[in-house]
């Protein structure tokens, strides 16, 4: 592969608007050629943005999938950091945005296909997505962590069952960034408690990841897997995620599966109880590691996919890997992203 400093990409920003008026956007890579094979949208997870992807490792993401060809869009949802916190659900982002991101990028490029790799809450919004029948131009969808159900550890559903409604009552938002300049009173107690109770490492954002958003110690990757450089990276990669997310979150936990919350017409109350409504292909990934969501979450999805057409999807369950150091992680160009892109051309 071409050396990090050997790079260059043509990069813009596209902006698209969400079906209730939100200014979204698209990051747009592409590298010295054209691309050779179709669109691929990458979209993030909760509280995050698409540059999660963009990881200060040899070879991250966005490199493997412009390497092999790929014409690469970063989906900027209204989960994004690089957009005003607002108090989202998982049912909004799959009615009003993911179709419209889909639907820009089929505008921008000509194709009447794309490919999608999909993480987290990213994941679950977009598959709600998928299932409903909201992006047919969605080919073939790579998903990363949880996808259709939902289960978490013990603690997690603790935390979310009886703590965050809790919390809730004094903050719309939780904010891993506090680690490093927690502005109110509140915000300062939840990182005094994160420093008494988290011990793995001196970077107090790392930690408040791990306080936010699971179980563990670390929560959402293995310290092993990061490179020193990236480990720091992630002070500046984590911000707002309103309560509104994780109330939804605890029903789905309750149930085992996604549920819709908003009562928008356009989705199923549930997303297991019938067929999906596409003739999308699914590769389905899981950290063996992860203790944000159990990889018994895919299994279980695969096993609804597999039931409804056998032999068509595939899972991968990464021995070595967490959460979202599958992305990040220092050897996961080695590891994950040859998988990845074999199964985005199929």
């Amino acid at each position: 592969m071409t050396s990090r400093r050997d790079r260059e990409y043509d990069e813009r920003i596209v902006p698209f608007e969400s079906a209730d008026g939100m200014q979204c956007h698209l990051v747009n890579v592409r590298g010295r050629h054209a691309p050779t094979r179709e669109p691929v949208l990458v979209v993030h997870g909760a509280g995050v943005r698409g540059n999660i992807f963009r990881a200060p490792v040899e070879t991250n993401l966005v490199d493997a999938l412009v390497e092999a060809g790929h014409d690469v869009w970063l989906e900027n949802w209204r989960a994004s950091i690089d957009l005003p916190p607002n108090e989202w659900t998982l049912d909004q982002a799959a009615v009003r945005d993911h179709p419209r991101a889909v639907r820009k990028v089929v505008e921008e490029t000509g194709s009447d296909s794309i490919k999608a790799v999909i993480h987290c809450q990213g994941s679950t919004s977009f598959m709600m997505s998928a299932v409903a029948g909201l992006v047919p131009e969605v080919k073939t969808i790579v998903a990363n962590a949880v996808s259709l159900h939902t289960v978490i550890p013990p603690i997690s559903k603790f935390k979310i069952k009886r703590i965050s409604p809790l919390v809730a009552k004094l903050t719309p938002y939780m904010n891993p960034a506090w680690g490093d300049t927690p502005p109110t009173a509140l915000a300062k107690s939840l990182r005094l408690l994160v420093k008494l109770t988290h011990h793995e490492c001196d970077n107090t954002v790392c930690r408040m990841v791990s306080f936010t958003y699971g179980t563990g110690f670390p929560a959402l990757w293995q310290h092993e897997n990061l490179n020193p450089e990236t480990h720091d990276w992630v002070r500046g990669e984590f911000a707002f995620v309103p309560f509104t997310f994780f109330a939804q979150m605890a029903r789905c936990v309750d149930r085992g599966h996604l549920v819709s919350v908003d009562g928008d017409p356009n989705l199923p109350a549930s997303f297991v109880a019938a067929p999906p409504q596409t003739d999308a292909r699914f590769a389905l990934f899981a950290g063996r590691l992860n203790k944000c969501f159990l990889p018994e979450s895919q299994r279980r999805t695969f096993e609804f996919l597999d039931r409804d057409r056998p032999g068509y999807h595939k899972l991968y369950e990464l021995a070595d890997y967490s959460h979202l150091d599958v992305f990040m992680g220092k050897r996961a160009a080695q590891d994950v992203f040859p998988l990845m892109i074999d199964e985005l051309a199929r």
